[in-house]
């Protein structure tokens, strides 16, 4: 059920006072951090943002699921080692820049040596500009009219008509949400 209380407060969000970029800030940082592998520096440093800057914790949430629900990080793995291999051996002059690069502390703890940590880092801040701006648009249009077409689908009926929804309505304002 938590999960539910994760996608519930991301829904919440489309209709609250969060500015649209907050929202969507939030999300590109859950979907940047899905992409990466974790134990990096800079994998950590995202996390640490997400929770410190004034976003929206659950679009990140929700945005990091998604994109692990979808294996998006393991379809990607090629294409990012394909980018991290060019960025690292196929650029001569950055050769240099590299090798003194992997030689200071912040260097060896980024991991940019691999070819799959590099790409996905470059290649997932790439990916995270149009999710920005796609994100934002629609939290706009969620506020602006699609909300009320959204609640007359059939399928929101059904599921907001069910049982299990229902019981889990009661259980959660039984926890006072």
């Amino acid at each position: 059920m938590i999960w539910l209380k994760i996608i519930s407060k991301f829904i919440k969000a489309f209709r609250s006072g969060e500015t649209p970029r907050q929202i969507a800030l939030g999300f590109c940082l859950g979907f940047l951090l899905a992409l990466m592998p974790f134990w990096t520096i800079q994998a950590i440093l995202i996390f640490v943002l997400l929770i410190l800057l004034n976003i929206n914790l659950a679009a990140g949430t929700v945005a990091f699921l998604l994109a692990t629900i979808f294996f998006l990080p393991h379809l990607l793995d090629p294409v990012f080692h394909s980018l991290g291999y060019f960025i690292l051996s196929g650029i001569p002059a950055l050769q240099n820049f590299w090798e003194w690069f992997y030689n200071t502390p912040a260097g060896s703890l980024s991991r940019f040596n691999n070819t799959v940590v590099l790409g996905s880092f470059i290649g997932g801040f790439t990916l995270t500009i149009p999710v920005y701006f796609g994100i934002t648009k629609l939290v706009v249009a969620y506020r602006s009219g699609l909300e009320e077409r959204i609640k007359k689908l059939k399928i929101v009926q059904v599921i907001t008509g069910s049982k299990v929804y229902k019981m889990y309505m009661k259980i959660r304002d039984i926890g006072g949400e």
